[in-house]
């Protein structure tokens, strides 16, 4: 039962965060790459930021300039990177805030330029490229002209070059794709008037398996980790990356109810509140419980659940599970392990507790088999429980 604390709640254990920093860092140390930090998916919090800093990564990035704000109001100063192209109705915000911005249209950078001569101030950019993932990007042919009018406009410099895969395509990090990127920065670095380093942002963490496997990454050094950093896995297929911890966020919610109800529905059926048609095998009854959190506060097919638990499927305020071995209390407190895009969530809503600690007082749930990807396994207990 509750012993005071918010319900539902996520639970975040630091030091399994602060382990998996450690490790990454390591092992893209040894590649000649650092990682930026990406910590949009914890609504900018100050507890993990201070975490990974103190793990020794250098560089914190956001794609909201108010999570941005949260940080600096915290105290921290180190170097944070906006990863989203700063919108023009924000950019005096950025460049009194961020250090770095990732960029794609001409003429945000030069109003950012404008704003930053308005404070004396100079601002670092990176010019994001389009790899193919077909999200944002400067056409590679596009770049050199681009690169030559941007290192024109007062207050601003071209820090390096970027690029973005596997968010909205899936386009797969490889040999081909980032040796393009290193082709750039060469040509990027021949042509600068000076011997100053370039950044070179190879992507996020989509790219450990390239990063960790290739024998050449030619002139990548940073790449930008959120769910890696975080939840231990792999974007490309869920798959946990071998010693990291992929449960370093608990989420943890109460039930309402708890009844013996038949499996299937009865009176004539149409969409259900999510604007599904679900199909529904007759299982006879069984045991189902009702936790409070929805899916205003999270992803409920990103989730994963205890062993002896099922889910059904959720509405904006439910979330509706079976018990395979035993009646559920009302009162109990289940756990489970959020996705990414649960995290987000989860993070994001008011509505839902946020409890930090070094781990020793969290009890993690019991996880599934680890060769188990995260989005297969959530869909197929799901998919068998309907």
């Amino acid at each position: 039962m509750n012993d005071g604390r918010p319900v539902p709640r996520v639970e975040v254990d630091l030091g399994r965060i602060y382990a998996n920093a450690c490790v990454l860092r390591g092992r893209l140390a040894q590649r000649g790459m650092d990682i930026t930090a990406v910590l949009k998916a914890t609504l900018g919090s100050p507890e993990v930021a201070k975490t990974v800093l103190a793990a020794g990564i250098r560089t914190l990035a956001d794609s909201r300039i108010e999570n941005v704000e949260t940080l600096r109001a915290s105290g921290i100063t180190t170097p944070i990177t906006l990863i989203r192209t700063p919108m023009l109705t924000q950019v005096d915000r950025v460049v009194r805030h961020v250090d770095l911005s990732c960029n794609t249209e001409v003429d945000v950078i030069s109003a950012l330029s404008r704003a930053a001569r308005r404070i004396n101030r100079s601002h670092r950019v990176m010019l994001m490229v389009e790899l193919g993932d077909l999200r944002e990007g400067i056409l590679p042919e596009d770049l050199p002209e681009i690169v030559r009018m941007v290192r024109r406009m007062p207050n601003i410099i071209v820090a390096g070059i970027g690029a973005n895969l596997a968010c909205r395509s899936g386009v797969v990090p490889d040999v081909v794709n980032m040796k393009v990127l290193s082709s750039l920065a060469k040509a990027m670095h021949v042509e600068s008037d000076t011997a100053r380093h370039v950044l070179v942002s190879g992507g996020n963490s989509a790219n450990i398996d390239w990063a960790l496997g290739c024998a050449d990454t030619g002139l990548i050094n940073d790449l930008r980790l959120g769910e890696a950093l975080l939840l231990g896995r792999n974007p490309l297929d869920r798959m946990p990356v071998d010693g990291l911890h992929v449960d370093a966020f608990t989420l943890v919610a109460e039930v309402i109810e708890s009844k013996r109800k038949p499996t299937m529905p009865w009176g004539h059926r149409a969409q259900n509140a999510a604007g599904d048609t679900p199909m529904i095998p007759d299982r006879g009854d069984v045991q189902q419980a009702i936790l409070a959190i929805g899916r205003q506060d999270m992803d409920p097919d990103d989730l994963l659940a205890p062993a002896d638990i099922r889910l059904h499927g959720a509405s904006s305020d439910h979330l509706i599970v079976e018990s395979a071995s035993r009646r559920l209390a009302v009162g109990e407190e289940i756990r489970f392990i959020p996705g990414y895009n649960a995290l987000l969530r989860l993070m994001t809503s008011p509505h839902v507790g946020k409890v930090y600690s070094d781990g020793s007082q969290i009890r993690h749930p019991e996880l599934p088999p680890a060769s188990i990807p995260m989005s297969r396994y959530s869909h197929t207990i799901a998919a068998d429980a309907a």
